[in-house]
């Protein structure tokens, strides 16, 4: 076999990917030289070591470290893998170190305790909460700063609850060994996960772009590139005479937390989930698409560094550049101001001011600054079509081979991540030496050429290309949870549950089916509900709830906007000329503060697999409110203290929900130890008969 590194370019690994031709004759190679059909995929080699715990997370990124964070206070052994070698995800091996946050539940520091203690640990390490003077955010610093911050966290958390904590970087889960459980349902036995290293004299893993890597790290071979460990994850076997051991009888052995970005063990699991744009329904009334679209999941976002220089610097045309520049914008008028974007997500003030300009166009920007970039008309890459969409819908996975025993490859098409890279690089050139801009047309963008792009592996993202270790995902794979009561297709938090919408506007009458807006109404008259139904002429002109849906359920809260960062219309994105996907930015608005129902985190079929983070039961359009910093936390919280109360009570998780809406005792045990141990389930004032919350703005 010829060795792998001699197809790739030498300044791919430098973090400049060639051309898309390039790139096509690249895989072409690869192909020949390795063979990328799943179907002849080498069959697994036997396991390296076998580790055991009781909680197993898949992906270390807020969600999954919340999950650990908790389970190590319980003292709990806890094994936890991500692609990349740093914990914290959005905070860290995504770059957008910068929390998104609303004023509302800020200003009164309502957050699950945990996540409170990071923040803490920011201030204290920089000597105050917003090292950068962002605008964006109370709080935007380092993202190699937000990885040790967090992993120091979790080991403190080890220590207190005399937990052990096993720490997997470089790691993808490869296969699951699924198999009837004791109730009925089915049970993850064991998971299979491969461990990459660097080959002796081989470069770093962070050497080479993500897109580049990524399928050689699902392969159970060695390669030119990488020795690799196999490890199988089993359940622990606990002592019973020890004093923190269970004395029940245990329904499942441990439990595996799937918190990956995009939903990987959902899609290997094969459990039902969806993908996308969710059909326009009474539910979901908002959506651009009457039948769904699966492709259309919001654009994922390369962030990278840049610094401000006191001279101009030389800066050399990405040989793909004219590719990705028709995208680039400003994007509203508003907005055209390079002051205004560079401080925007400041992650390192060079000189600490304490009074600043009321305008962010006004900010001063002084060499040593230090700005990370996450924009929409960007560095955002939002493909939304059969032929580029990154993550893999049900039907390419199995059209791929990847449904097959030792066939799954990460459910990614590395052609976009490609793409996305080299988007991200070009964007960095557009802001310094641009003057075109895609939507406001000539002479609004100006070059700004005194600034550096932060690369190497000892720059803030930690990789030689100076893009983020993983793109920051705004949208994965979403389960749909079990049937039940109010949910016969499954449970699901859907747009009307959370959205400020005004549904009286012309559009939900126009574009819904008369019984479908009829059932609009009822669903949103709250208390009045029954009598509403009953007095069915009319329902549009009665008070509606002004409030989000209050889920007798709820092991957690998060509070944000509808943020649509859409796909667009054809393919590639970048598309001279190319629009959002019509009506995608419909659903966008405010949001009520929300609530996180213990049901969306259970899949269906698989009694011992607990979902966290962006991948719980939510529509598109509520999606795009539960996915930043404190909802992952949040989340990552109740799948944590499920496991750990499940494994202690002899009891699966669906079996805490499943007589809903009579009372659970059981249920509300676990409740009452979230909010005792500083982890709040309802906002202040939540209440049925509180139909109300102006005050939450």
């Amino acid at each position: 076999m010829q060795r792998q590194s001699q197809l790739i370019p030498q300044h791919l690994l430098r973090g400049i990917s060639p051309t898309r031709s390039c790139f096509s004759l690249l895989v072409s190679l690869i192909t020949l030289a390795l063979g990328t059909s799943v179907a002849d995929a080498t069959p697994p080699r036997a396991p390296d070591q076998e580790v055991a715990c009781e909680i197993l997370v898949a992906g270390g990124g807020l969600a999954g470290a919340a999950s650990a964070y908790e389970s190590l206070l319980a003292g709990r052994t806890v094994c936890i893998t991500d692609i990349t070698d740093w914990i914290g995800g959005q905070i860290s091996s995504q770059g957008t170190s910068a929390l998104d946050e609303r004023p509302t539940q800020r200003q009164q520091l309502f957050y699950p305790q945990g996540y409170l203690e990071f923040r803490e640990s920011i201030r204290r390490k920089y000597g105050r909460l917003n090292p950068g003077q962002c605008w964006v955010s109370e709080s935007c610093f380092m993202p190699y700063d937000g990885h040790k911050l967090l992993f120091d966290q979790l080991e403190r958390a080890a220590k207190r609850g005399k937990g052990t904590l096993k720490w997997y970087p470089n790691t993808v889960i490869k296969e699951l060994d699924i198999s009837p459980g004791t109730e009925g349902g089915e049970q993850i036995q064991s998971a299979i996960a491969i461990q990459i290293k660097p080959a002796p004299g081989q470069p770093p893993v962070n050497a080479e772009p993500l897109s580049q890597i990524l399928e050689d790290a699902y392969r159970y071979e060695n390669s030119s590139r990488f020795d690799k460990t196999i490890v199988r994850f089993v359940p622990m076997t606990r002592d019973r005479n020890a004093g923190n051991a269970t004395t029940v009888a245990q329904p499942a052995q441990w439990y595996v937390i799937d918190a990956t970005e995009t939903g990987e063990l959902i899609g290997l699991a094969d459990v039902p989930y969806r993908l996308g744009v969710d059909p326009r329904s009474p539910l979901e009334p908002s959506s651009s698409s009457t039948t769904g679209n699966p492709y259309c999941t919001q654009g994922f976002t390369y962030t990278f560094a840049m610094q401000a220089t006191e001279e101009p610097q030389q800066h050399v045309k990405p040989p793909f550049y004219d590719r990705y520049a028709p995208y680039y914008s400003y994007e509203l008028e508003r907005l055209a101001n390079f002051n205004l974007v560079y401080t925007y997500r400041r992650i390192w003030s060079e000189k600490y001011q304490k009074t600043l300009p009321s305008n962010p166009r006004e900010y001063p920007i002084n060499p040593g600054d230090i700005s990370m970039q996450n924009w929409t008309w960007g560095n955002d890459y939002r493909p939304g079509t059969a032929q580029d969409n990154l993550i893999y819908t049900r039907q390419q996975l199995e059209s791929t081979g990847q449904l097959q025993p030792g066939g799954w490859m990460g459910g990614l098409r590395t052609e976009t991540l490609q793409a996305g890279e080299e988007h991200a690089i070009g964007f960095f050139y557009w802001l310094v030496q641009g003057t075109t801009d895609s939507q406001l047309g000539d002479g609004v963008k100006q070059p700004n050429p005194n600034h550096r792009y932060l690369s190497g592996l000892d720059s803030p993202m930690g990789t030689a290309n100076g893009l983020s270790k993983y793109p920051y995902m705004r949208e994965g794979r979403r389960i749909i949870g079990r049937p039940g009561w109010g949910h016969p297709d499954g449970f699901m938090v859907w747009e009307i549950d959370i959205s400020r919408a005004d549904y009286s506007d012309e559009f939900y009458r126009t574009n819904l089916l008369p019984e479908d807006y009829r059932r609009l109404w009822e669903s949103l008259s709250g208390l009045g509900t029954l009598e509403a139904i009953g007095q069915r002429p009319n329902l549009e002109g009665r008070p509606s709830r002004s409030r989000s849906t209050i889920f007798p359920d709820s092991v957690g809260i998060a509070h944000y906007a509808i943020d649509f960062h859409p796909c667009m219309t054809l393919s590639p994105p970048e598309a001279p000329g190319n629009t959002e996907l019509e009506g995608e930015r419909r659903g966008a608005g405010t949001a009520y503060p929300f609530q996180i129902p213990l049901r969306a985190l259970i899949p269906q079929r698989i009694d011992n697999l607990l979902i966290a983070g962006k991948s719980i039961a939510t529509s598109h359009i509520a999606a795009a409110a539960y996915r930043v910093h404190s909802f992952e936390w949040s989340s990552g919280v109740a799948a944590g203290k499920t496991a750990n109360f499940s494994l202690e009570k002899g009891i699966l998780p669906y079996q805490l929900v499943d007589n809903l809406p009579q009372r659970e005792p059981q249920l509300e045990e676990l409740q009452t130890r979230l909010v005792d141990s500083g982890n709040p389930i309802a906002f202040p004032n939540t209440s049925i008969f509180n139909n109300t919350w102006e005050d939450w703005k």
